[in-house]
């Protein structure tokens, strides 16, 4: 094969398929990127057999074939060449000569033959959103997924259709976020577990654009993402999701409006106090027209207060305030609605169409209290 691309096009490329290519792999061959070139189309293929990433590049196509290449040389090779054409040509034997203005690297590749082709998708009736909105959505609820492996399902998001709404959820046992948002048409009723590291990749693929789009297919086992000249597909989790609405309260005792910058920024600063191997919680006063914030640590202390609204119940509470930071920095409205029960009940954060809800569990402070 042999053809011929603008560096900046193929390292764009290259640079889309690396998210699928594992760092260390049992199987030599998904450490390489597929490098297919038809009569047509110039496509880079990497598959870690969970994520499986396709696209295509421009290019000059002089002539066709394929060719297993070491993802991690080869784009660490393409990234450092001038910038201008690149030719790469292969012979029989597998070996690639690519060449940019004076530069030319020769490394051996390997026959595709070993490498696992994508599974082929069905493409039955496709979900079609905005880039803009799928990424908005994964920034606003993957933070909430869990690290811990042993629960397989709590390290992925669930994705709920029904009608014209998709709700999408995540949750670590600490807290649940969830956003809802309107789809153009009706769609069936659909639920899967996507595993959060393909939601993560493919959120830095996308453009955000609101005028680009992204068609979502589902079948039994896959989800298939397909966008501008891209296709991503994923391994589905197995399993039952957690049952969602039972763990949801509309009951609450207090309620609190506030200026969700000011308070952002009052935890941010607390937490100037806090070492990251303490866990320090942050004890949140809430009392008639202001809410009191306090930090106790072997740094210091500090104490700050914040104009609220409030209806119901003066409250005293303690939260682990990485979980607010993460739930504020996320929500883009001005004033947000924070409604209390009691300080061993979570608190929830939401918007009055419940398009974002974000759950927290308090914690205990009495001793860090006194």
């Amino acid at each position: 094969m042999k053809i011929k691309c603008q560096k900046s096009d193929l390292l764009n490329s290259v640079n889309i398929v690396l998210k699928a290519i594992p760092a260390k792999s049992t199987m030599p061959i998904l450490e390489c990127m597929v490098i297919n070139v038809s009569e047509s189309t110039i496509k880079l293929i990497g598959n870690d057999m969970e994520l499986g990433i396709e696209t295509i590049v421009k290019g000059e196509i002089l002539s066709s074939g394929t060719i297993a290449i070491n993802a991690k040389v080869f784009s660490e090779i393409i990234r450092k060449l001038p910038d201008n054409e690149v030719t790469i040509d292969t012979d029989s034997n597998y070996m690639a000569t690519i060449t940019c203005e004076k530069s030319k690297f020769t490394i051996s590749g390997k026959s595709a033959d070993e490498f696992p082709v994508l599974p082929k998708i069905e493409k039955r009736s496709a979900l079609t959103i905005s880039q803009f909105s799928l990424k908005e959505v994964i920034r606003q609820t993957v933070f909430s997924i869990s690290d811990n492996e042993s629960n397989k399902i709590m390290t992925g998001e669930l994705f709920e259709i029904n009608e014209n709404e998709m709700k999408v959820v995540s949750l670590d046992g600490h807290r649940i976020s969830i956003r809802k948002i309107e789809l153009k048409e009706a769609f069936e009723p659909t639920k899967v577990i996507v595993p959060g590291k393909t939601l993560i990749e493919v959120s830095k693929i996308l453009s955000g654009e609101i005028s680009d789009e992204v068609s979502i297919y589902f079948t039994e086992k896959h989800i298939l993402f397909e966008f501008d000249d891209t296709l991503v597909l994923s391994r589905l989790i197995e399993g039952e999701y957690f049952k969602i609405n039972q763990m949801l309260s509309a009951d609450y005792e207090t309620k609190v409006t506030i200026n969700k910058k000011e308070f952002l920024s009052c935890i941010d600063r607390a937490t100037l106090l806090i070492k990251e191997t303490e866990k320090k919680p942050i004890i949140v006063g809430i009392n008639d027209g202001t809410m009191e914030l306090k930090i106790n640590s072997t740094i210091g202390s500090m104490d700050e207060e914040i104009d609220i609204t409030k209806e119901g119940k003066d409250i005293l509470i303690g939260f682990n305030p990485k979980f607010l930071i993460d739930a504020l920095r996320v929500i883009d409205d001005e004033e947000i609605t924070i409604y209390l029960i009691n300080p061993k009940a979570p608190c929830y954060i939401k918007d009055k169409d419940e398009t974002y809800i974000y759950l927290i569990l308090p914690v205990n402070f009495n001793a860090a209290a006194h």
